[in-house]
Parts: C-alpha cells; sequence; structure tokens
C-alpha cells in the first residue's frame, strides 16, 4: 500500500509548512513533489513538467526558504506578462507572510513606478525578459544579490526570440547561485543553456516532454473556414462552460470576439493590439465571469491561470505543435478534467499530424462531415492521410524572516475548487449548408 505523498513530507520549515497548509495546499502536485526537496537542497534543477501541473509552487517554496535564511534575493523570469502577473500574485501571498516582498517588471506600463518599488530593495523580482534588460540598461535595478534564478517556460521564452536577452542576463548574475529551470519540452536550445549556465543541474520529469495533460479529452472538427463562427457558437450552445478560444492573428480574434458579443455570448478579446491596462482587464473579467469567453492568440497560451475554465477551442491551428500543447493546458489545470476542441481544414491534415506525432496520440475526429472528407480529395474517404507510428498561519517568532516588519497576517490562496463543471463531451456538428 503506498503512502500519500504531503507537503509535510518534503522537508520544509514548519512555519512555511504552517502557511501552506493554512492556504488549503495538502497534497503536492507530481512536479511538486519530486522538485521541491532536491531545490531545498540547494542544487541546479532542470524541470521538465505540463503545463498546468503547479511550477509556481515547486520554485517558489525552495527560494522563499532559502532566501530567509541568507538575506538573498531572487529572481524570476517568465515569458507573458500575464504570466508574470499571476505569479507574482502567487509568490506574493506565499512570501508576504515571512517579511519578503515581490516586485513585478513587464512591458506595456510605466516605467517610473517600477523604479520606485525597486529603491525598496525587494527581496524578489518576477519580469519578463525585455523590461528586466530596460532596467538593467537605465541602471535601476542590479543583479549582483541574486542567489537563486528561476526560469520558467523556458522553452516559451526561447520560441518568443528571448534567447539574446537570456544571454545577457545569465552574464549579468552571479556565478555562484542556484538556477531552477522549468519547461514544457526539451529543445535543443534549452539543453545548451543548462549545460553551459547550470551547475550539474538534476533532472526531473514527471511526464515525457511535449505530452498532453492526461485529462484533458482531445477532439477535432474538421470545417471550412466560412463554417467556423457558426460551429463555435454550436459548441459554446452545447457545452456550458467557461471557454478560451484561440485565434492565429490578432484581428481574428477582434472579429470572432464582435461576432460571439452580436450572438449574445459575452466575450472579451485579448491580443498584442491591446495595451496592457486592456489586456490585464479583459483577463480580471474572464476569472471574475464577466465574460464566459475569452477569445486570445497565442500571447495568452501561457499566461492564463484560470481554474474554471473547462472547454478549450483551437478556432485557428497553431503555428507550430508545440503551441497545441501550451495552449490546450489552460483547461484540465492540476489534474481536474477538461476537453480540448480543434477546427481543422482538409488542406491542414498535415498540420495536425505534425501535433499528433509531439502529443504523441491520435486526436479522435468528429463524424458527420463526409462532403469536407470528399473535397478534401484524400483517398479513401478519409479527412486525413493515412498515419502511423502513434496511436501555516504565522511568521517565525520575533517578525520577519528577512529582516524589518513581519508580513501580513492575511489568509492566503483560497484550495481550488475540484471536479468538473462542464457538460462532458461536447456534440458536434457538421458545417451549416
Amino acid at each position: 500500500m503506498s503512502v500519500e505523498t504531503t507537503f509535510d513530507t518534503l522537508g520544509m520549515h514548519p512555519s512555511l509548512l504552517t502557511h501552506l497548509t493554512g492556504m488549503g495546499f495538502v497534497t503536492p502536485t507530481p512536479i511538486q513533489a519530486q522538485a521541491i526537496p532536491v531545490a531545498l537542497t540547494g542544487v541546479d534543477v532542470l524541470g521538465i513538467a505540463q503545463t498546468g501541473t503547479g511550477k509556481t509552487l515547486a520554485f517558489a517554496i525552495p527560494m522563499i526558504e532559502r532566501l530567509a535564511k541568507t538575506k538573498g534575493r531572487g529572481l524570476v523570469l517568465l515569458p507573458t506578462r500575464e504570466l508574470a502577473v499571476q505569479v507574482e500574485e502567487t509568490m506574493r501571498k506565499v512570501a508576504s507572510k515571512f517579511g519578503a516582498r515581490t516586485t513585478l517588471l513587464i512591458g506595456g506600463v510605466a516605467m517610473w513606478p517600477q523604479e520606485k518599488a525597486l529603491r525598496t530593495n525587494p527581496h524578489i523580482i518576477i519580469a519578463t525578459p525585455g523590461r528586466l534588460l530596460d532596467h538593467l540598461q537605465q541602471k535601476t535595478v542590479t543583479l549582483d544579490k541574486v542567489e537563486v534564478l528561476v526560469f520558467d517556460e523556458a522553452d516559451r521564452m526561447l520560441d518568443m526570440g528571448f534567447a539574446p536577452q537570456i544571454e545577457r542576463i545569465l552574464q549579468t548574475v552571479p556565478k555562484s547561485r542556484q538556477t531552477l529551470l522549468f519547461s514544457a519540452t526539451m529543445p535543443a536550445e534549452i539543453a545548451r543553456i543548462a549545460a553551459t549556465y547550470m551547475h550539474q543541474p538534476v533532472r526531473i520529469e514527471v511526464a515525457t516532454a511535449g505530452l498532453t495533460v492526461d485529462k484533458i479529452v482531445q477532439e477535432l472538427i474538421v470545417t471550412d473556414k466560412s463554417s467556423k463562427q457558426a460551429m463555435l457558437e454550436q459548441v459554446l450552445r452545447e457545452h456550458a462552460g467557461v471557454a478560451l478560444v484561440f485565434s492565429r492573428t490578432k484581428h481574428g480574434a477582434s472579429r470572432i470576439a464582435r461576432n460571439l458579443n452580436e450572438a449574445g455570448v459575452s466575450a472579451a478579446e485579448m491580443h498584442s493590439d491591446r495595451s496592457q491596462s486592456q489586456r490585464q482587464r479583459a483577463l480580471d473579467g474572464f476569472k471574475r465571469g464577466q465574460h464566459r469567453v475569452l477569445v486570445a492568440t497565442d500571447i495568452a497560451a501561457r499566461g492564463i491561470d484560470v481554474s474554471s475554465i473547462t472547454l478549450v477551442v483551437n478556432y485557428d491551428l497553431p503555428d507550430n505543435p508545440e503551441d497545441y500543447v501550451h495552449r490546450i493546458g489552460r483547461t484540465g489545470r492540476a489534474g481536474r478534467e477538461g476537453l480540448a476542441i480543434t477546427f481543422f481544414e482538409p488542406a491542414q491534415a498535415r498540420d495536425v499530424m505534425l501535433i499528433e506525432r509531439l502529443i504523441k496520440k491520435v486526436i479522435p475526429e468528429r463524424a458527420g462531415t463526409p462532403e469536407l472528407r470528399r473535397s478534401g480529395g484524400f483517398s479513401g474517404g478519409s479527412s486525413r492521410p493515412q498515419r502511423g507510428g502513434f496511436r501555516g498561519t504565522s511568521s517565525a517568532r520575533g517578525g520577519s524572516a528577512f529582516g524589518g516588519r513581519g508580513g501580513s497576517r492575511q489568509g492566503g490562496f483560497a484550495p481550488r475548487a475540484t471536479g468538473y463543471q462542464g457538460t462532458g463531451r461536447a456534440v458536434h456538428y457538421a458545417p451549416s449548408k
């Protein structure tokens, strides 16, 4: 009989354990259970884990415990503003209990409030690479006291072209530091960075790199371009849950959101044509339930952590297969169930096959569209070519562990609700004639 792993078996300080328990965290996710005890020893960690598996606490807990002892500083780098905002919120709720201050450095907003916050000498900086370099160039921040460096969603940062900025930052921080790098996939560039800038990292892989979360039901609907909007509205009528819809372009996202609102479905849009404040308002409204649907480009693929999302719709296929993994990972968070539906046109069959090769799984296709199968020109009546090969609540006595005043005594996170709130497998229809 196996013994269930709990946070009190991971070796963290009792006061931190008490705080986590008070916030409703009792059972760690697999990446937390494996990464936290290793990282607490001070060694470098290379963590490969799917999206939605709880990586934030996997690096937040070791960082906070180490900095409380050494009075050093921590730096967390993330690919998108939205993800940085959410990670800072999580770390602040954990760290502030012990007097640790966090600061958020992201683009799209004014520099001067960030400069003011940096003058308070925060213990932990959460930043996107571009804005951090802006501050380094303006000499408003120094990284000479960084003892723990975290890269979260490292593969996404490389996908977005941040490799030069990452190299410059790595040359700025002290060499004698702990580095924790987390990624959903393990491309060659990640391996090179690990070999060059990490010291004998312990590799922790909780699932095969690139695979999608098991509890997400994945389905395909073959369609043509003119039928997508009607099909999306039909899927949303059949599925009662909160939905995230991905468009390949920002103009497409605006059009889809506008059409949904005209059809009586409350929708917000999130893409690079929107200002940071507009994007944040859209995300906040989505979290509060003001909008049932959020239509986004891949800027949001890893920047949204909303536990109520039960449906992801790929209105357009992503530009690369890896983005498919990140998109659908917005549902099925932390072991919960979810549904991911992908629209594709017959001419895009090879793109679908590349996705299936990456995730090592055949995505079932809904029947009922024979006219598109014939128009696709594939032999045997199939819409796709033959594919094979892959079937505590109090701080330490005497105030803050970080020096100065103790942290807030307000409670932390409420435990997230469990269970699948949707209607199960949606009913899909052939395109309108």
